[in-house]
């Protein structure tokens, strides 16, 4: 019997500056891309960013899972006006190739105005070549809903 525990996982919560090897400074590149594809109104680009297998869990919707669905996704979305997102990245929790990050964010239109407000859950998976990509991601608004 071994008596081997395993690795705990790192958490990461703090504002500071992190370094380059870190979870958290990867992962908050990985989101700088993400934002960088919706202000430049490409779909493709932003699905590029996921898993080949990911998937997205919007609110009053059935999941998006796939490359192909989540570019089809995102490039609804730009059609309908986002034409910029902000992310902002609140802790981060990795373990291995896995990480989950927890944040806020911001989706504005065309004007600079702000069309939504919320915050995240995002499962990231390390690949192969040492990049993070989006694996699950879902998101709620901080807006009552309807009626309330």
């Amino acid at each position: 019997m071994s008596t081997a525990q395993p690795a705990s996982p790192t958490r990461d919560t703090a504002s500071a500056t992190h370094g380059a090897s870190s979870p958290r400074a990867a992962i908050e590149a990985a989101n700088a891309r993400v934002m960088s594809a919706f202000r430049a109104g490409d779909a493709a680009a932003l699905a590029a960013c996921y898993t080949p297998d990911a998937q997205l869990l919007p609110a009053n919707s059935e999941a998006v899972s796939g490359s192909d669905a989540i570019q089809r996704f995102w490039s609804g979305a730009i059609a309908a006006g986002i034409a910029d997102a902000r992310l902002e990245t609140a802790e981060v929790e990795a373990q291995g190739p896995l990480a989950v990050e927890v944040g806020r964010y911001t989706l504005a239109g065309a004007d600079g105005g702000t069309l939504d407000q919320g915050k995240y859950v995002v499962a990231w998976h390390r690949d192969d070549a040492g990049a993070w990509r989006l694996h699950r991601d879902i998101w709620t608004t901080n807006r009552p809903a309807p009626g309330t």
